[in-house]
């Protein structure tokens, strides 16, 4: 399946390391796009009960903010967004690991086009599209083949949604640093 982006739709794609104030700059994005309806997409599979708590205070948050939120694992192309609608997915890590990993996702071979073809989704859809994503390739350390794939994975989806993108954005320690746009 593949979509044409619509026409006028903005992308901005926010990057860092854990803990940047990536997540909380990508909000003050969407929020600052006006009334859309806004939506948000969560990846973050919940494994025990800590994670259980943290999407439950996560979600009390964006509630407040008026996101509607949007728990997407695998077949992002799958999720239905409301026309003009103002989109934060976050994040691509978790997704990609997803996609990877989990018995119902696409599998190595597969991610990369799965997550692309469910991205052109949201953009045929959505007014503004802001991705997140984790800055996981500047420590220097070789990890195993598998881990090694994923990263490749990431690192060519996270290329190739820059290059689609209007806005790129590297959050490091809280400060918004313009990367292109």
């Amino acid at each position: 399946m593949f979509c044409m982006q619509k026409e006028g739709i903005m992308i901005h794609l926010i990057t860092g390391g854990s803990g940047s104030g990536k997540s909380a700059y990508a909000e003050e994005q969407i929020l600052s796009y006006g009334e859309n309806k806004r939506i948000y997409i969560a990846t973050m599979h919940p494994f025990d009960s800590e994670s259980l708590d943290r999407i439950a205070r996560h979600r009390k948050m964006r509630k407040a903010k008026n996101f509607e939120t949007i728990e997407c694992y695998t077949g992002l192309k799958k999720i239905e967004v409301p026309e003009n609608s103002d989109v934060l997915l976050e994040c691509m890590s978790n997704l990609t690991s997803n996609e990877i990993f989990d018995p119902e996702g696409a599998g190595f071979s597969r991610a990369e086009e799965e997550i692309w073809e469910g991205i052109q989704h949201l953009t045929s859809k959505a007014d503004h599209l802001v991705i997140v994503t984790n800055e996981i390739f500047s420590d220097g350390v070789s990890y195993e083949q598998e881990t090694e794939e994923y990263q490749k994975i990431l690192g060519h989806l996270n290329c190739r949604i820059a290059d689609l993108a209007e806005l790129v954005t590297e959050v490091v320690y809280g400060i918004p640093v313009r990367i292109k746009g």
